[in-house]
């Protein structure tokens, strides 16, 4: 079977070692990790939250006082005209409704146009014209600004909110003259107030208009027979009836009379049984076939059939004037029936009012009850009408017996009763509508006037600075989130284990705090043999020691970085240094022959060096420089345009052979690995190579390419050295408690490096 192991980091699938579970969480944080993000990036924190509160003290300093000011008012119900029963609508929902059809009024731009006009108005009397800034063309002018420009800077300055439950509304304006403010409320309140009436006039004058035309034309026509009639008598006519053709007549112009208004009420019916069915459509068209339905079955015209039959009746027997009849007990049991059927019909009519209400909202509900309503309504005119025709036809009948001069006499008379008692109806309703349209005030009623307010209302300053106190860190922690969650590099140990990467150890992050112009930070192994730093690189060497059991299988390391600046020479040197002190006779060799660095650190010039020996100018002994009886170094020699192929040569191969038997362990500083080939030729000549990775610097794709190009070709990676890692990152208790320890020995002075290479 085919054994097709990857040893690459890009697929964890062929690590048998490989743990699913800390793959998947490897992109999460844990509470720990925000907590510690918060720590080290503590400074930047407190300077955008003190950023963030000084913008908010300024602009709370800065900011002008803008005041507030209410009128109170209180919408009702809208009055029903004379035409309808006069019942009022109680019902809430459709109260409400019509409060915020009125609240859109008050806030349209017609209405806006006339409130601005009411401000002119009030500028150009107003002796204090400073304290109206809105309204002036200019500061401290005595001109205003146009109509149009004013309504359309009312838009944002005039609020209008109803309080929840009641029917009062709030008519808010803002300004930043105290003065000013409540003069626009106090002006939008009046001037709804006159809109609201002048509306409700308007409906009642038309009515009155159309009364008073009704009425007229009735009196022409009254009038007309009336003159008929006496050119009749003159002519030798009948001058009167009998007392049977009396009572005909009567009754019969009764008839008539009920049979106009029953037509003036169905006419009016229909219209408004029209809005309805036309606006429940809108809502629920099935609904609207289904009340139709439901009105409409025989039980109910039955019902209808016989009430309307019964009060035609009852009032012909009411009309009866005659002494000869008692008509009372006659009246009573007719109002017995009457009120029997009413109640059968009533409950009928709340069964189909239950099954219409059931699971449809509060305003389709109200439809459908005014539409159950005036459906029913509608039809008992019809009804009535009908039975009104059928009584007249039974008197028309009689009449018709009489004598034919009779006849034409009582149809004049007919003719003159009805039109007097549909006058007189008229006449009656336009009176009503007289008084009505004469006392209508609206249905607005202003309960407070707006007031000039003591203190602003904006901006609340201390509201300012405490919501800048609160959003300060949060708005910082939140932009240090971002920048964590785009940022990519790598910050602590645990982003190198987190990609299954073999990780060494860590090198403090140390700013100087000794000024020392003489001394060089470059082998701080040497110089600070008890430092925090020089135990790091104990660690390294420890480990890469324990790595193997043989100690020639790590006799030559190459140490690398995945890009430039990472601290790959400063490691280097000092990786030498440490075994060197642990009494191994180390050598030091500059393979960087791009940027070599070794020789500055070593205080020598570069040449002779490695280039030189490889290209047979010089001996070995001429390159090999020492720095401690168990520290040499070699530098890079002579630069060379092409390295790689000097460094792939077979010289190079017989160098690292010969110096491998002369010195106990060999350190090679390379250039970076990811931008230049040199490393990777390097890395299949070595016993093994470490990877230098700079904390929150190399990139974490930068490192797995890395540790991709030292693997390949079956290439020993020894494990990546985090370097300039800042202790308090969650790992400072390695650093404290060494360095606490070493205070409390005999070495009183102490430096610290930042450590770059």
């Amino acid at each position: 079977m085919m054994n097709n192991n990857n040893n690459g980091s890009g697929n964890p699938a062929g690590n048998q070692n490989f743990n699913i579970e800390k793959y998947l969480l490897s992109g999460t944080k844990s509470a720990k990790d925000y907590i510690l993000l918060f720590r080290n990036n503590l400074k930047n924190i407190v300077i955008i939250s003190l950023l963030i509160l000084i913008i908010a003290a300024a602009y709370a300093i800065l900011a002008k006082n803008i005041y507030t000011s209410a009128a109170s008012i209180r919408i009702t119900n809208p009055y029903k005209n004379v035409l309808e029963d006069g019942r009022q609508n109680t019902d809430n929902a459709f109260l409400d409704r019509y409060i915020v059809s009125e609240i859109g009024v008050i806030g349209n731009y017609a209405t806006r146009k006339k409130i601005a006009q009411a401000l002119i108005d009030s500028f150009e009397v107003s002796k204090h014209k400073d304290m109206l800034p809105l309204i002036s063309a200019q500061k401290g002018s005595s001109s205003h600004k146009s109509v149009n420009q004013i309504a359309g800077m009312l838009g944002g300055i005039i609020s209008v909110e109803q309080n929840q439950g009641t029917d009062v509304v709030f008519i808010s304006a803002e300004s930043r003259s105290a003065f000013e403010t409540a003069l626009i409320a106090n002006c939008a309140a009046l001037e709804y107030q006159k809109i609201n009436t002048a509306v409700s006039r308007e409906k009642l004058t038309n009515l009155r208009k159309f009364l008073d035309d009704q009425a007229q034309e009735k009196l022409a026509e009254l009038r007309s027979i009336e003159d008929s009639l006496m050119r009749f008598q003159e002519k030798g006519g009948i001058i009167s009836f009998d007392v049977q053709s009396t009572n005909i007549i009567g009754q019969l112009s009764n008839l008539d009379a009920q049979k106009e208004a029953i037509k003036i009420q169905l006419s009016t019916s229909n219209e408004v049984l029209k809005q309805y069915k036309f606006f429940l459509k809108k809502q629920d068209p099935q609904l609207v076939e289904y009340l139709e339905g439901q009105t409409s079955q025989a039980y109910i015209n039955a019902l209808q059939q016989q009430l309307a039959e019964l009060q035609v009746n009852r009032d012909i027997a009411m009309s009866i004037k005659s002494s000869d009849v008692d008509v009372s007990s006659k009246v009573k049991e007719y109002d017995t029936r009457i009120a029997d059927i009413k109640q059968k019909l009533n409950s009928t009519i709340s069964t189909i009012k239950a099954e219409a209400y059931s699971g449809n909202p509060d305003q389709v509900r109200d439809l459908a009850q005014r539409l159950i309503e005036e459906e029913i309504k509608n039809s008992s005119l019809s009804v009535q009408l009908d039975q009104l025709e059928k009584a007249t036809g039974k008197y028309e009948g009689n009449l018709r017996r009489l004598p034919k001069a009779s006849t034409v006499l009582s149809q004049y008379q007919r003719e003159r009763e009805s039109l007097q008692q549909t006058y007189l109806l008229l006449n009656e309703r336009y009176q009503e509508a007289m008084i009505n349209e004469a006392s209508e005030s609206g249905n607005v009623v202003i309960l407070n006037p707006a007031v000039i307010p003591d203190s602003p209302s904006k901006p609340n300053r201390l509201l300012i600075l405490l919501i800048g106190l609160i959003l300060g860190p949060i708005i910082a922690f939140a932009l240090i989130l971002i920048k964590d969650h785009f940022d990519d590099t790598v910050k602590t140990p645990d982003d190198i284990e987190k990609e299954e990467i073999k990780f060494l150890t860590w090198i403090p992050h140390l700013k100087s705090n000794v000024k020392d112009n003489g001394f060089s930070p470059g082998l701080v192994v040497l110089d600070e043999n008890d430092s925090p730093v020089s135990e790091s690189f104990r660690v390294i060497k420890a480990r890469i020691q324990q790595s193997s059991v043989d100690p020639d299988l790590s006799k030559i390391i190459l140490v690398t970085s995945p890009a430039e600046g990472e601290g790959k020479s400063f490691v280097s040197a000092n990786l030498a240094g440490s075994f060197a002190l642990s009494n191994k006779k180390t050598l030091l060799i500059d393979c960087d022959l791009r940027r070599p660095t070794i020789h500055t650190k070593m205080g020598v010039d570069k040449k002779p060096g490695l280039v030189d020996y490889l290209s047979r100018k010089v001996a070995l002994e001429t390159i090999i420089r020492s720095k401690t009886n168990t520290l040499s170094f070699i530098t890079a020699g002579t630069n060379l345009s092409n390295p790689a192929e000097l460094l792939e040569s077979k010289a190079m191969k017989n160098f690292l052979q010969e110096v491998k038997d002369i010195f106990d362990v060999v350190i090679i500083d390379s250039a970076p690995i990811v931008a230049v080939i040199d490393s990777e030729i390097l890395a299949k000549l070595v016993d093994g190579t470490i990877l230098v990775i700079s904390a929150d610097k190399t990139e974490n794709r930068l490192m797995k390419d890395a540790v991709d190009l030292i693997k390949r070709d079956k290439a020993t990676f020894l494990g990546t050295v985090l370097n300039n890692f800042k202790y308090k990152s969650g790992y400072g208790y390695y650093y404290k408690y060494y360095y606490n320890y070493s205070n409390s020995s005999d070495h009183k002075s102490k430096k610290s490096y930042k450590l770059k290479s």
